[in-house]
């Protein structure tokens, strides 16, 4: 019986497309972890930060530009 089944896989002819087909989908995976790994790698990226001055800076100019104009009025 194990003879007979032995006998009838290596008499099985598989050809190069067998093993492209098995690449190929061996590849899918493979291509999506560097693309998750580089979308990652994007996300988490340091990105340039207001500092606190600048903010402050800003919101006492607008008070002072807000103030202005209802004074004049």
């Amino acid at each position: 019986m194990v003879n007979l089944l032995i006998s009838q896989l290596r008499s099985l002819d598989w050809g190069w497309e067998v093993g492209m087909a098995a690449l190929a989908w061996l590849l899918i995976p493979l291509v999506a972890a560097i693309c998750a790994g580089l979308w990652a790698g994007w996300v988490g990226r340091n990105r340039k930060t207001i500092e606190d001055d600048t903010e402050l800076a800003g919101y006492t100019r607008f008070r002072e530009a807000m103030e202005r104009s209802h004074s004049a009025s």
